[in-house]
């Protein structure tokens, strides 16, 4: 079984003077994080959804599932935590109590803000989890990275040609992420926002899925300019 877990717990503060997380803006004629529910509903190899969602919207959630989806029954929406794992962990939660999940149970997590996730990558993660246990979506660095640990000075440059930038989806199986979420002190998972960087820090091995430069997450109010953008010319 293969879940799609949306990661929608957020409340978009850096959108600027919105009054709605920026997940439920809309570009073109529908919010954004509809526009990638729909992605993953198009693949062939995922079997259900699970959005997380902050509690206090969770009512407006619903409502656009039967507004745009015609509350379709392979979407199910959950309560998200307070922070990126903990709402992952509610949605494996939801997804077993819906289903029964096993150790072999794919999820393939993604942020509700990157609408424009192609079918080729969402394939390409449910492919690598199968085979390696955990993968992550990244794309080549294109400019130099430089490091600054008191933000004052640089402090390493490291090669341009080792450098990567994370994207999602990330996706693992259910009994991998399991041994290394149980592994983790409570500081950790306080400290540690990203599933690939608990399975980093356990000493496993995350193997790579080519993104694009068009899966980029909606985060400020240029980002969200460029969307609608995007969305118009592909009209």
């Amino acid at each position: 079984m293969v879940v799609a877990g949306i990661v929608a717990g957020g409340i978009g503060s850096r959108m600027g003077n919105s009054s709605v997380p920026k997940q439920f803006l809309e570009i073109g004629d529908k919010p954004i994080i509809i526009h990638t529910i729909e992605k993953f509903l198009v693949s062939l190899s995922v079997d259900y959804i699970v959005v997380g969602v902050h509690a206090d919207w969770q009512d407006y959630m619903e409502d656009l599932l039967r507004k745009y989806l015609n509350a379709n029954d392979s979407v199910f929406i959950t309560t998200g935590g307070s922070n990126r794992n903990e709402t992952i962990r509610n949605i494996i939660t939801k997804a077993d109590e819906l289903w029964g999940i096993d150790e072999t149970t794919i999820f393939v997590t993604h942020d509700a803000v990157r609408p424009f996730v192609s079918l080729e990558i969402i394939e390409e993660n449910v492919r690598m989890a199968e085979k390696y246990g955990v993968c992550d979506t990244v794309v080549s660095a294109t400019d130099t990275i430089v490091r600054s640990s008191n933000d004052e000075y640089i402090t390493d440059i490291p090669l341009r040609g080792e450098m990567y930038q994370g994207q999602t989806p990330q996706s693992f199986q259910y009994g991998e992420f399991k041994k290394v979420y149980e592994s983790m002190t409570e500081e950790e998972l306080n400290i540690v926002t990203d599933a690939c960087k608990m399975f980093f820090l356990r000493n496993r091995k995350v193997h790579l899925v080519r993104g694009s430069v068009l899966n980029f997450k909606i985060t400020y109010p240029f980002d969200f300019k460029m969307a609608k953008v995007m969305l118009e010319e592909n009209r």
